[in-house]
């Protein structure tokens, strides 16, 4: 088999050598989906928050499945690192909800029930409330401003229909709120709790059944924090922002009404 050594940078135990193997074939139980996981190259950044945000982006993003095995040997192989960093980064995403560990079976990417979805947007129209709230009262003009110009952004991407842009920008939207609320715990919050909801996010864009009105609501509601962050309403703004991720949960729930729906998967596109 052909392997070539790559070193990777660091420092203490980061610092070692290993083997990259170049063809994959070897590893039989692979899923598909790994081949899309990258090799993680030389960056300022730490390797431990390399791997880590490669490995929760693959499982946001769907390019991981539920159920998908996380064997330790295979992402050694592909991300070219050590099996401290590899262990310590599953560490992290099991205590974020997005790795479960199965006995006799090893860490796997793990699938959110129906009611932990209920209990997750119940939590996330309290937090991002409070996002609303705090933005009123701490943004400045600018940061105001800055959030009308992520609405318009939002408003173009509706209405071109790209379920993959809605998702993008609705996210620029909300960091921008989340910014002008200048809590960084909040927002750390709020980031971990999006990722755990991603793919249902995504089956309110994606799902046959889905409701045209829910968008026109959607953008209604956004444009109605808007409108409250400029009258520095900040009641208004926090009433509204729960309003509409309660009315996101509704529409998850019907379509999840008989708890058989199918999950995102591989290349699901989401908004």
């Amino acid at each position: 088999m052909a392997a070539r050594k790559l070193t990777v940078g660091g420092c203490g135990e980061d610092h070692i050598v290993v083997r990259y193997y170049e063809n994959m074939t070897k590893f039989s139980s692979l899923p598909p989906s790994f081949s899309l996981l990258s090799a993680i190259p030389k960056s300022a950044a730490p390797l431990r928050r390399q791997v880590l945000d490669e490995l929760r982006q693959s499982i946001i993003s769907g390019r991981l499945n539920p159920g998908d095995r996380l064997l330790e040997r295979e992402l050694i192989a592909m991300m070219g690192v050590s099996r401290t960093v590899i262990r310590e980064a599953l560490r992290q995403l099991e205590s974020e909800g997005l790795v479960a560990v199965i006995p006799n079976k090893g860490p796997v990417v793990r699938a959110l029930t129906v009611e932990e979805a209920r209990d997750l947007y119940t939590i996330r129209a309290v937090l991002e409330g409070l996002a609303a709230r705090l933005f009123v009262e701490q943004a400045s003009d600018a940061q105001i401003a800055r959030l009308e110009r992520a609405l318009q952004v939002v408003e173009k991407a509706y209405d071109s229909g790209n379920a993959t842009k809605m998702l993008e920008t609705k996210n620029s939207f909300y960091q921008a709120l989340f910014e002008g609320a200048k809590s960084s715990t909040l927002s750390s919050m709020l980031g971990t709790l999006h990722g755990r909801i991603w793919r249902w996010r995504a089956l309110g864009r994606t799902h046959p059944k889905r409701s045209l009105e829910r968008d026109r609501e959607s953008m209604k509601n956004l444009r109605a924090v808007l409108k409250a962050s400029r009258a520095r309403d900040a009641d208004l703004a926090e009433k509204t922002l729960r309003e509409e991720v309660s009315k996101a949960a509704a529409e998850m729930t019907r379509l999840l009404k008989d708890e058989a729906a199918p999950l995102p998967g591989k290349g699901l596109r989401a908004s």
